[in-house]
């Protein structure tokens, strides 16, 4: 994996879409860490749109609507509930000046979260970028069972009718894995990025 060391307060959110145009995205090494790096993986995680799956019982699950799924209602507490350590999640590579970046990102129509909510609390939710084609998937968090798997499976229905062609998960993991996340070279990922950003920019938000 490639990593190039940046100083985060020099880059616009201009050059931040021009790297993900290119096929790079940021780290830090934890919340704490001011400084980040580039990150251009040599395998690149996807979640194919055509071949997407969703589990039995998470199926069944969504039948029954246990939260209210919104999108961009509560964009900049979502990175912050993502950034957040938890028990399963002791340290996170979301520091303050990334979250600076991407919220600005988001006022700019670039940035995008899905929510669950139970009633007016916010209990799970995912967020990423949002440019030409494809839709770069950042984090997600869940503070109930499921919460950020439903939101998961109402970003790819979103992608899916607006006529999205890629989703970047940037890595794979087990949990992804499940729902049909796969590893990629990255020639073969920048093919498809490239045929992306041949697109003019979708229209994530629209209701």
């Amino acid at each position: 994996m490639a990593r190039h060391h940046s100083d985060m307060t020099a880059i616009t959110p201009e050059i931040l879409l021009r790297a993900y145009s290119a096929g790079l995205f940021p780290m830090a090494e934890s919340a704490d860490d001011p400084e980040v790096y580039w990150v251009q993986p040599k395998v690149r995680g996807i979640i194919p749109l055509d071949t997407f799956h969703v589990s039995h019982s998470l199926a069944k699950t969504m039948r029954q609507k246990p939260f209210d799924i919104r999108v961009d209602t509560a964009f900049d507490r979502v990175m912050e509930f993502c950034a957040e350590s938890t028990e399963m999640r002791p340290t996170t590579w979301i520091n303050p000046l990334i979250l600076t970046l991407y919220k600005e990102l988001h006022r700019m129509g670039y940035t995008h979260s899905v929510e669950a909510w139970e009633g007016e609390e916010l209990v799970g939710g995912l967020y990423g970028v949002s440019l030409g084609s494809a839709f770069f998937g950042e984090s997600m968090f869940s503070r109930r069972r499921d919460a950020s798997k439903i939101c998961l499976v109402h970003l790819v229905e979103r992608m899916k009718t607006r006529g999205f062609t890629l989703l970047d998960t940037q890595f794979t993991t087990e949990h992804l894995k499940t729902f049909g996340a796969i590893d990629i070279s990255r020639k073969e990922y920048e093919k498809l990025l490239e045929k992306a950003m041949q697109s003019d920019d979708l229209d994530f938000d629209s209701r």
